[in-house]
């Protein structure tokens, strides 16, 4: 009898905390699902299979930059309209192609889920739709990444390291998961490592000079040049006389991007061990501290040979942009 009291009571509360979301004109939506960097295509089947496809395809399973081997950025199923209902609109991320309207690409969020983004490209043929698409590239590809790294950073949260070691030491405040470790701290240095099934993933942060990364061209050698040194300083190889360095075969990607609302450099390329047959990924941040007069770099690379390498490296630079100067 007890037992079936509060089960009533319980329900009473959930319907009445229901009734109260109702009144106050806030939307009830299910929880989103599917995995990190999936991607629901809804369009028709000839659509898919013509130029709009191939369009969708060239923008959102582009080859992700600074991989040792070809992956997409974004792992694409594709359904025609006729069948998106039910279960199917829950997808966290979806983009929703539109024949027959006018022209135009719209991004929303929580349409049908929570959390969710909903792009939705339309145009009256295939060469407007395809026009948007190409036209707004960039745009639907950020929306689309902004939403899987906040689920990401999401995940990560339910389990945390400790990093205060970190706070005390580099005024630095960064979110990893708890299945990392600490394998080497000093006052300037931390090397943070995850062993996983074929490698191992690891985080390094560090403090270096504003002088020490020029602006403009210059900015690509003097990231060398520092990785390279931090490596020989601290990253040693199985073998004696070996140390990481960056791979000179392939010259790494640079751009400009915004963490904890500072002007960031970012590098992707692929790493080796100089004298050892050792390499793979790695995305090197280097975010500028104006106030303190140096940058704080926080790299992530990974070792893991023969298997893909994109979710791995999504993981990291997750956790990268979780970095905030205190």
């Amino acid at each position: 009898m007890k037992k079936l009291t509060t089960l009533a009571l319980l329900l009473f509360v959930v319907l009445v905390g229901c009734d109260e979301k109702k009144s106050k004109g806030q939307r009830i939506v299910p929880s989103s699902s599917g995995n990190i960097n999936e991607l629901l295509v809804v369009a028709d089947n000839l659509l898919w299979e013509d130029s709009v496809g191939e369009s969708i395809r060239g923008i959102l399973a582009a080859p992700v930059h600074g991989l040792s081997q070809d992956e997409p950025l974004f792992s694409i199923s594709q359904m025609p309209t006729q069948v998106f209902s039910g279960f199917t609109t829950k997808n966290r991320t979806i983009l929703k192609i539109e024949k027959g309207k006018a022209a135009g690409t719209k991004i929303a969020h929580d349409v049908f889920a929570k959390p969710q983004t909903v792009i939705v490209v339309s145009g009256q043929t295939d060469a407007e739709i395809i026009e948007q698409l190409e036209t707004n590239a960039d745009k639907i590809v950020d929306a689309f990444k902004k939403e899987e790294i906040k689920e990401k950073q999401r995940r990560i949260n339910l389990s945390l390291f400790d990093s205060k070691p970190i706070e005390d030491k580099l005024g630095v405040s960064i979110k990893f998961p708890s299945v990392y470790r600490i394998a080497t701290a000093t006052d300037d240095f931390f090397w943070i490592r995850k062993d996983i099934q074929t490698g191992n993933m690891d985080l390094m942060i560090y403090e270096v000079p504003l002088d020490r990364i020029r602006k403009g061209d210059s900015a690509v050698i003097d990231i060398v040049r520092m990785r390279d040194s931090i490596g020989e300083k601290h990253i040693q190889g199985r073998l004696e006389n070996t140390h990481m360095i960056t791979e000179k075969a392939y010259a790494p990607y640079i751009f400009e991007t915004i963490i904890d609302n500072k002007p960031t450099i970012e590098t992707k390329g692929i790493w080796e061990v100089k004298n050892d047959f050792m390499s793979g990924p790695f995305i090197n941040y280097a975010i500028e501290d104006e106030i303190n007069k140096r940058y704080i770099v926080v790299e992530g690379y990974v070792f893991a040979p023969s298997i893909n390498k994109r979710d791995y490296i999504f993981e990291l630079e997750s956790i990268i942009r979780s970095t905030t100067i205190k």
